[in-house]
């Protein structure tokens, strides 16, 4: 896809937006449930089952899914969709490009074993491999612009109100 369609296909779905702001919430969803055999989760994707568990360093066996891990994929995905269609609008020569995430976790604080140590990523760091010839201001312009519209990234970085209840 290049910029002209790209920007033709956004158009209606922008003005739509403007006209009507409502128009423009939706509420997604994600739904899983408990494994009865193990300490797992069964989350659907809307393509396959994923079955989430502990990570090896919290006992688990492996053989699952770390919900770290898929934070980590979640980041990746959006980033990587964000990057290539900013670099589509923006008419930026990419060629190749790789999405890395890594985050620094300390299993004390998950395990309750310190209670000075966090639950959850202390760190997450994201690398872009591009590939272009594009000179630096545009590349920080592509960069600057990715991190602004990636939804997963915005949402780590403001923490949303989150809130948590149980129905019998």
């Amino acid at each position: 896809m290049d910029a002209t369609g790209l920007k033709a296909m956004q158009a209606p779905l922008k003005e739509a937006y403007r006209d009507d702001a409502s128009r423009a919430l939706i509420t997604l969803r994600a739904k899983g449930s408990i494994d009865d055999q193990s300490i797992a989760c069964k989350v659907e994707t809307g393509r396959a089952l994923a079955v989430a568990g502990l990570h090896p360093a919290t006992g688990g066996s492996g053989l699952e899914l770390c919900s770290g891990d898929m934070l980590l994929e979640a980041l990746v995905a959006c980033a990587g969709v964000t990057l290539k269609a900013v670099a589509t609008a923006l008419e930026f020569k990419l060629g190749a490009a790789t999405v890395e995430a890594e985050g620094d976790l300390d299993f004390r604080g998950t395990l309750g074993v310190a209670k000075d140590a966090p639950v959850g990523f202390r760190a997450i760091r994201l690398n872009f491999g591009l590939d272009s010839d594009e000179p630096q201001e545009r590349i920080d312009a592509l960069l600057k612009l990715t991190e602004r519209y990636c939804v997963v990234f915005q949402t780590i970085n403001t923490r949303p109100e989150l809130t948590v209840s149980a129905q019998r």
